[in-house]
């Protein structure tokens, strides 16, 4: 059974000075995982970005001086820290916006340094203070979008070290970011963050999650010389099609079709025996091959075949699981580097996109048998947790508190345990996979456990999740869809029709301090 990892962060002596009533004392570090953090090794440690806020940093940071009142360093006075310092590891780095809004104040002020603030509406605005310099394009009336990035960590101002001092004001009084954020699904506890895409990832999408295309590296090769090519209104309707059927970027299939016959206009077969427009092998397609024009056989030579195939290859071959995810797809497509960074260029010169998926996914497994189960009376928290919920909305890309979509509310519902899933359904299954759950064959399922199938990702992607409320009724608790909001609902009957089905039952933990 793996145990959970408790750091304890060393004692820093970052402190610094607040105007307008602000102080600091010496305290001790509040570490990352405090109160909240156990298990969430060996899926790396970044995070993704989720719903309309996310912590002011991507990079990895600690806690320190927390919201209160405190000692003042310099003056030797008790005054309230109206918010809380946060210290970039190993170094300073970029500060983002933890949400959408307006930039009301760029400036240096005094005490605070360079500063940001952005107002968010509905009263609440936030503060960036101690900046080593502000972005230029940050000015008042600047429209910022959640994880743009507004300067660099400093210590200007009435500081004493390197950190970011982060308030949150409603209606111009301070109130403490940790729980602010944490009900927001923005949990300040020291993880790397995935940069926020700038493509908007569209409405109906669990999680609010994507990620931008990875850019094309070196070497390449083909790109270097072939510009390229337009693309046939048929091929074009071809990519499309199958990339909304496997919910992937249509313009890396394109990046795929030029690279390989630029779509279509050299379709011989190559030396080593590869045919059609996206040059399959005739092993792979015997593999992947699918129907794409409807017609009831999958044909090497049919252009739609030949890219629905390739949709359904690339989805197969993980490449929705996050940047490196889409280069091994790309790599397993044909085993050269090159061939991978063509392909990433031409995609980029069609329009490059967004893939649905974890920029932070494992990569999966096949769980650990022997892990311990949960303890009866964790399950049995986690269930009342749950059921509390009933009647909350279904919104996609929600953190809670009232609104979830099906993998926030799961997350929300182990971490009141003391256990931290990722982020979204196929995350958390890869996760699970990667050797902290046990894969639980249907008709063995008890309370507790989790339910994964394909829904609007495609039948490679794991799109939904459910956790069993009881095995004799066969039904869940979940959040279930935009109208049926959250609450108790069965189960009975959803293994038919689904090409992925799959019950894990998470290891036990060690409890949050």
């Amino acid at each position: 059974m793996k145990k959970a990892l408790w750091v304890l962060a060393p004692l820093l002596a970052v402190l610094f000075v607040i105007p307008l009533g602000a102080a600091v004392t010496l305290a001790a570090v509040i570490t990352p995982a405090a109160a909240e953090q156990t298990r969430l090794d060996g899926c790396g440690t970044a995070v993704a970005a989720s719903g309309s806020w996310r912590p002011p940093f991507q990079q990895a940071y600690v806690r320190t001086s927390a919201f209160g009142t405190r000692f003042h360093p310099i003056h030797h006075v008790w005054r309230l820290h109206a918010g809380t310092d946060l210290v970039s590891q190993p170094r300073p780095g970029p500060v983002v916006a933890v949400a959408a809004g307006t930039v009301v104040e760029a400036a240096y002020r005094g005490g605070y340094g360079n500063a940001v603030d952005v107002d968010h509406g509905g009263g609440i605005t936030s503060r960036y203070a101690h900046l080593a310099r502000i972005n230029p394009t940050i000015r008042p009336g600047t429209t910022v979008t959640v994880g743009q990035v507004l300067g660099v960590e400093g210590s200007t101002g009435a500081s004493t070290g390197n950190h970011l001092h982060l308030e949150i004001l409603i209606n111009g009084d301070p109130v403490d970011p940790v729980p602010f954020m944490a009900e927001r699904g923005a949990p300040l506890d020291g993880r790397e963050v995935a940069p926020t895409p700038t493509t908007a990832v569209p409405a109906g999408v669990e999680g609010g999650i994507g990620f931008d295309l990875p850019p094309a590296g070196t070497p390449r090769l083909a790109s270097l010389t072939n510009p390229p090519a337009a693309i046939p209104p048929p091929v074009k309707a071809l990519y499309v099609a199958a990339a909304e059927r496997y919910q992937l970027p249509w313009t890396l299939l394109a990046g795929i079709g030029m690279e390989e016959t630029a779509h279509g206009r050299n379709t011989a077969s190559s030396s080593a025996g590869a045919q059609g427009l996206m040059q399959f092998m005739p092993a792979t397609f015997a593999a992947y091959g699918v129907d794409g024009d409807g017609d009831g056989a999958a044909s090497i030579r049919s252009d739609a075949d030949s890219v629905f195939s390739a949709a359904n290859y690339l989805t197969h071959s993980g490449v929705t699981k996050g940047p490196d995810g889409v280069r091994k797809a790309l790599y397993a497509y044909n085993h050269a580097t090159w061939y991978v960074n063509d392909v990433l260029h031409y995609a980029h010169a069609y329009g490059g996109g967004l893939v649905m998926g974890d920029p932070t996914s494992c990569v999966g497994g096949t769980g650990d048998p022997n892990l311990t189960p949960l303890p009866a009376d964790q399950v049995e928290a986690l269930l009342a947790w749950a059921g509390q919920q009933a009647g909350d909305q279904y919104v996609y890309g929600a953190n809670g508190p009232d609104a979830w979509d099906c993998s926030s509310f799961t997350q929300a519902a182990y971490r009141h345990i003391g256990l931290t899933l990722p982020r979204t359904a196929g995350a958390q299954r890869d996760w699970l996979a990667a050797g902290h759950g046990t894969r639980i064959p249907p008709g063995q399922e008890r309370p507790g456990d989790l339910i994964f199938w394909d829904s609007y990702l495609g039948p490679n992607a794991i799109g939904h999740v459910v956790i069993i409320k009881d095995p004799t009724t066969r039904t869940t608790f979940e959040a279930k869809n935009p109208r049926a909001g959250v609450g108790t609902f069965s189960y009975a009957g959803i293994q038919q029709g689904k090409n992925i089905y799959e019950i894990w039952r998470p290891g036990a933990t060690d409890r949050a301090p």
